[in-house]
């Protein structure tokens, strides 16, 4: 899936959890100075920053295939070499990274397999490939309530927890299909607070990933009864709404 959405858009939505996982995806991922770090399907930069922080700009490249996306990072980190690409064909030679990361992209690849070997091929021989994707399987995602009344008002609908990384172990699996050894997973999370129901609902009517075009599209009156039916889960506010994603890393 590529995000057409303006960066904001994206911060509002997702940005407000994923900056919380990108220190402990990094301190996953064992990256530290001196390094050479590539963050895959990088967003408006959540992941990119981090990296950013811990071996400066001029150490760090990412990558994305969303044209709004690309643009927001090279804005945000001017000195990072930022490429619009996709996970599954990266611009770099082999051996170009001690570390390769995607935050909360492997389950949007269109071959994730593909994708996580081709992170492997760029990164130097006992280099790190690491991934996260949020927990929509198991229901402790950023985005559970939401889903959960969205199938209660119509079963039939396509929610996120059939996607690849998303249940339990799943990571793993793909990691060592694609060729990396020694994998070690460790469960990543992070609570936000939102002072309100509409503070919280606002974002979803950006059109932003799987839930946002779900709310899209739906008529006037099914969005309210969506956004009504989760106002009765978030009875009191403010509310902290806690979330947890699989995270794994393997070697070259």
């Amino acid at each position: 899936m590529t995000f057409d959405v303006d960066a904001a858009a994206y911060d509002s939505f997702m940005g407000r959890y994923s900056v919380l996982l990108a220190p402990q995806l990094a301190d996953l991922a064992g990256v530290s100075g001196g390094q050479r770090a590539l963050d895959v399907g990088c967003g408006p930069g959540a992941l990119t920053g981090e990296l950013v922080s811990r071996l400066g700009a001029s150490s760090v490249s990412a990558v994305d295939p969303s044209t709004p996306f690309v643009a927001a990072v090279r804005d945000r980190y001017r000195d990072v070499d930022v490429q619009q690409a996709k996970a599954e064909w990266l611009p770099f030679p082999d051996d170009s990274f001690d570390a390769a990361l995607a935050q909360l992209v492997v389950h949007f690849m269109s071959d994730p397999v593909a994708g996580l070997a081709e992170m492997a091929r760029v990164t130097r021989p006992h280099g790190v490939v690491a991934a996260c994707v949020w927990d929509h399987a198991g229901g402790h995602g950023p985005l559970s309530l939401f889903w959960n009344v969205a199938r209660e008002l119509d079963p039939h609908v396509e929610d996120e927890s059939a996607l690849a990384g998303t249940r339990e172990g799943h990571l793993n699996e793909l990691l060592t299909a694609a060729g990396l050894r020694q994998i070690e997973d460790a469960p990543l999370s992070g609570g936000v607070e939102h002072p309100s129901v509409e503070e919280w609902w606002e974002p979803f009517t950006r059109g932003v990933g799987p839930a946002g075009a779900h709310v899209a599209r739906l008529s006037e009156d099914e969005r309210v009864t969506l956004r009504e039916r989760c106002r009765q889960g978030r009875p009191h506010a403010p509310f902290v709404v806690t979330a947890r994603a699989w995270a794994a890393r393997g070697l070259v």
